[in-house]
């Protein structure tokens, strides 16, 4: 039996509460655990530890600095499951899903703090 379980990475936002929202209202994830500044959130076997922080200490908002790509079975059951909600976000903030050059078909999303989000499988010829 092999030892990793997932990786869960830290997501660094400048408003939590925000965040959650998108991650449990748009994306459809749970929140096992809440604290002041900090969350965990979970779809699946798919995690992130969100932390908030601003100033110094924070990501810059918006420059799409960080990715997390999501390795999915079926990216279009995804996107059909979450497009009502993902109709709501602002125009430009999601894109596909479509077959890129590199084998994937992927849907890509911007979070509220600027990070993307791409949900992808391989495909298959």
């Amino acid at each position: 039996m092999s030892n990793f379980i997932h990786v869960t990475p830290f997501m660094h936002v400048d408003n939590l509460d925000r965040a959650l929202a998108f991650f449990t209202d748009i994306l459809g994830f749970d929140t096992p655990f809440r604290a002041a500044d900090y969350a965990y959130v979970q779809r699946e076997t798919v995690a992130f530890r969100i932390l908030q922080r601003a100033g110094d200490d924070g990501a810059p908002p918006g420059n799409r600095r960080f990715a997390y790509y999501i390795d999915v079975r079926d990216v279009d059951q995804l996107y059909a499951e979450l497009k009502p909600k993902l109709d709501k976000l602002p125009k430009g903030d999601v894109y596909g899903p479509v077959d890129q050059s590199y084998g994937q078909r992927e849907l890509l999303v911007l979070a509220p703090d600027g990070n993307l989000l791409a949900f992808g499988q391989a495909i298959v010829k």
